[in-house]
């Protein structure tokens, strides 16, 4: 499967936010973003001109779509789907995506990013319902326990990101146990209860056309 290769923190730079795609660094001064407060490449301090309505539109769709870790076609896929269910079409594509198991694992604060955690999933460090799953993209439905497997519990990876500022905490529709390296999704979380400062309305209006 095709994976994104090159810097992460360019990714940043290019959306003029941070993502958190780097662990603990994105909280400190040597995040990118806070030393190099401009685009990346050659024309990255040059003055913007002003940003068109496809733009606009793209820019949403690049950052919603590097958050979660996806590949273009994945991220299309997930928009299809997502305009057949019923619904607000762009509160159901941010609900499939935060439901995937790799963003599970990164909320409930036992990664570090989303790309450590789609790792842990990939190792086989994680189950679901007492059962390992390994697929980064499976969907966590309501109810489901997921958990850090008994043989994996003694990770420094684990233990170091649950201690990070800013990680770890306990999102409404989610309960962590944080001694027994489980949690639990209570329910499809609303999205006004998703972290996520993103339109994804722009997404709609840019695959519409």
């Amino acid at each position: 499967m095709a994976r994104y290769c090159e810097a992460n923190c360019k990714l940043c730079r290019r959306e003029g936010e941070k993502l958190f795609l780097k662990g603990a660094r994105c909280y400190t001064e040597k995040c990118a973003l806070e030393r190099r407060k401009y685009a990346p490449g050659q024309h990255g301090q040059r003055l913007r001109r002003k940003v068109s309505a496809y733009g606009l539109q793209l820019r949403e769709k690049q950052k919603i779509r590097r958050t979660y870790g996806l590949m273009e076609k994945q991220f299309h896929n997930y928009f299809k789907k997502a305009d057949q269910k019923t619904g607000i079409t762009g509160e159901n594509l941010i609900q499939m995506l935060e439901t995937r198991l790799d963003n599970m694992v990164y909320r409930l604060g036992f990664a570090p990013s989303r790309k450590s955690a789609r790792q842990l999933v990939r190792h086989r460090h994680v189950t679901v319902n007492n059962r390992i799953v390994d697929i980064p993209s499976f969907q966590v439905k309501p109810k489901q326990v997921i958990k850090i497997k008994e043989k994996s519990k003694n990770l420094d990876l684990i233990h170091a990101a649950l201690k990070e500022v800013g990680r770890g905490e306990e999102l409404p529709w989610l309960r962590l146990n944080k001694a027994a390296l489980e949690g639990e999704l209570l329910e499809v979380p609303k999205r006004s209860e998703i972290p996520l400062t993103a339109n994804e309305q722009l997404v709609v209006e840019l695959y519409s056309k």
